[in-house]
């Protein structure tokens, strides 16, 4: 009995809405040399659904027969493993792949390993493809990509970079072309994407559902024909879909063709420069879209309109600064750029500066008119919406790796009234009793910067991550053991070899008994759960105090990013605490807290703390691979509430860091008392920037 067909999936022109994501797939498919698509938008918006449409448009590809690697018949690659090819018995046509790559993939089945089944039964060295493999000359679909693990994002990297993959491993080295398109969809609440891969991604498009009633009717009323009968469904929009696919094929046709102007080249380097773009990948990609666009619309040259398209889907994730900065492009300004650029040659002889057409001299960071770049926008996308403006050259910058070059924050600026310990004038109208202090307007933050780094004590098992030594199955092999999880094939061989001759080999092959398997064991990092209890009481409320306070967490929560933690936000004042944003993997949720946090009341210091413990408790039991870390930033003080050292027993156990925020001449110690009580690392304020000794681990010591 003949398998039966696979279900047909849901057609691409079915699709209601969604015009920019459909453009910008279209786009990939013209020319994949664009780079592909990164889909941003939240859950629910059929992001999967369209991208896994999207195979059944793109046009059939030649490949030799038998190659394992869809080596051209026409070009076919003189390194392909399965090679030499005999190119003369012609090729076969077969359909264009969309091959997924899971979150919790392996490295050997991303890029291929040695087939195991041959060498223990046929004593051979024989590599055998992965999924990267599979994806040359087709679509590579990586769901939830900012989940996906470290390792693999490397060697995405590698081979979106270079356009083969290289595999030196378990005796095999082997090296093939691997040219995808490469397309990821991804909710930002569930964190960000690290930047090296997102300037992979050639175009990125947000998505959101449609609030229109009449178009959500419309949706429901697709979807829910489609589940009742597919085959049927699919059949409706047979003339739809051929029509796209041959509007593809002929794109691709006349690509070679359009012509880009010299003006139209100007404009968009223009509004790459004009905008601040990294590198010149962008000025590529730009070209590159602009061009396919003109093909699909059958123009024999790039148009402003064509350019404008372009750099809307180019621009917004490379203008980002840091993982705080929503992505964005100031239209009226790219509209601006596009005009003052329009068939506009320049001076015979005159070196082209896009980013000062009027020759003004304009300093870096504007557009030639005196405006900076980030002050004409109200999307934010180029950071002009952080407090600090100018002097934000984001972490690391500075000569000490901290705001400003010192290398660390300044607690109080000059001029500001504080009393003798550095307290906001409200803290003693709070300390005699007189009630919550009023509460003061948010302070902005100072400028992020590079802290030192904290881990927690001994090797964990969690996520992969980078902060905490961990056993996990995507380090550096440090030996084996005995078991059968990720083999370790040379161990393996090991233990068996001394009992063949026991075992009656006969020479064809290697006896293998179980006793005899070893599984790799490997030394790698973790991330933690960085849980954050901030004292946001009257005693903090110096706004030159907690303009740094806010700095300092914002570096904090920057460098829980990049090393891939999950993160939660404690604030307390008054006379409770709050759980401002619940552990997730979002720290630009977290950023957006903390730059609302308002100051003043009474200081609840331990109801901060058993607030906390009550989180990590809650936490335990959903993630227990997870070890946690307590940053408490505070200055010591408890004006409100029980002792704190009996809720500090609580958290017996749990590694945990002090940020001591007392400022002053006089300081009473308080930050310090409480750090012992929770066995904690104590770190003064100023303290916090990494210093020339930043290559240096500073490891939170644990509860006795």
């Amino acid at each position: 009995m003949p398998p039966a067909a696979p279900a047909p999936g849901y057609p691409f022109s079915a699709v209601v809405g969604m015009d920019d994501l459909k453009l910008a797939l279209l786009i990939n498919a013209v020319s994949p040399g664009v780079g592909g698509v990164l889909v941003r938008g939240e859950k629910g918006t059929a992001k999967s659904t369209i991208v896994r449409a999207l195979a059944a448009l793109l046009p059939p590809v030649p490949a030799v027969p038998g190659c394992r690697f869809s080596c051209a018949p026409a070009a076919p690659d003189p390194g392909c493993p399965d090679g030499p090819h005999d190119t003369g018995a012609g090729g076969h046509e077969r359909p264009a792949r969309l091959v997924e790559l899971p979150v919790g993939a392996s490295e050997d089945r991303l890029t291929g390993s040695l087939d195991i089944e041959r060498a223990l039964t046929e004593g051979v060295t024989a590599f055998e493809p992965g999924l990267l493999a599979a994806a040359h000359r087709g679509v590579l679909y990586v769901d939830e990509v900012n989940l996906l693990h470290d390792h693999l994002v490397d060697l995405l990297l590698d081979a979106a970079a270079m356009g083969e993959s290289h595999v030196e491993r378990e005796g095999v080295s082997v090296r093939h072309a691997a040219r995808f398109l490469l397309v990821g969809t991804m909710n930002p609440e569930e964190g960000e994407l690290r930047p090296q891969l997102l300037d992979r991604f050639g175009l990125t498009v947000e998505v959101a559902a449609t609030r229109d009633p009449a178009e959500r009717a419309e949706v429901v009323r697709r979807r829910l024909r489609f589940e009742d009968d597919p085959a049927a469904f699919a059949a409706g929009w047979t003339d739809a879909e051929a029509g796209l696919a041959a509007r593809i094929a002929a794109a691709r046709d006349r690509l070679p063709r359009v012509e880009l102007t010299d003006a139209a080249l100007r404009q968009i380097t223009a509004v790459c420069a004009s905008f601040e773009v990294d590198g010149l990948r962008a000025d590529l990609v730009t070209a590159r879209a602009a061009i396919a666009l003109a093909a699909w619309h059958d123009r024999r040259s790039v148009t402003a309109d064509d350019v404008r398209t372009a750099a809307r889907l180019a621009l917004p994730h490379r203008r980002r600064r840091d993982p705080f900065d929503a992505p964005g492009l100031d239209a009226e300004k790219l509209d601006r750029i596009l005009d003052e650029y329009a068939d506009q040659d320049p001076p015979e002889g005159a070196p082209e500066d896009p980013a000062d057409p009027d020759g003004r001299g304009g300093t870096n960071g504007t557009d030639g008119t005196g405006e900076a770049d980030g002050t004409d926008g109200s999307d934010g996308a180029d950071g002009a919406d952080r407090p600090d403006g100018p002097d934000d050259d984001g972490p690391g910058d500075g000569p000490g790796g901290g705001p400003g070059g010192g290398g660390a924050p300044h607690p109080e600026a000059p001029g500001e009234p504080t009393g003798t310990d550095g307290s906001a004038p409200s803290a003693p109208d709070e300390e005699r009793g007189g009630g919550e202090s009023a509460e003061s307007e948010p302070a902005p933050a100072d400028a992020a910067y590079k802290p030192r780094l904290f881990t927690v004590p001994g090797i964990g098992a969690g996520a992969p991550g980078r902060r905490s030594k961990a056993r996990s199955p995507y380090g550096r092999v440090s030996g084996a053991r005995p078991g059968a999880r990720g083999l370790h094939l040379t161990a393996t061989l090991r233990a068996a070899a001394p009992h063949q001759s026991a075992r009656g080999r006969d020479g064809t092959g290697l006896v293998v008994r179980p006793g005899d398997l070893r599984e790799t064991v490997r030394d790698g990092r973790e991330g933690n759960l960085v849980l954050f209890v901030v004292d946001a009481s009257g005693s903090m409320a110096a706004r030159a105090r907690m303009r740094a306070v806010k700095g300092a967490v914002l570096s904090l929560l920057l460098d829980a990013y990049q090393r891939r933690d999950k993160v939660g936000l404690i604030t307390f004042r008054g006379a409770a605490a709050e759980l401002a944003l619940p552990p997730t993997s979002s720290v630009e949720a977290g950023a957006r807290r903390l730059e609302r946090l308002p100051t003043g009341g009474r200081t609840p210091l331990s109801a901060g703390l058993l607030r906390a413990a009550d989180v990590l408790r809650v936490e335990r039991l959903r993630d227990p691979a997870r070890r946690p870390l307590l940053v408490v930033v505070t200055d010591g003080r408890a004006t409100h509430g029980p002792d704190p050292s009996a809720a500090a027993a609580h958290l017996h156990g749990v590694a945990s860091v002090v940020v001591d925020c007392e400022s002053g001449p006089v300081r009473l110690g308080l930050a310090a008392a409480l750090g012992a009580r929770l066995a904690a690392e104590v770190v003064r304020l100023e303290e916090l920037a990494a210093d020339s000794l930043a290559g240096l681990v500073r490891t939170a010591r644990p509860a006795a």
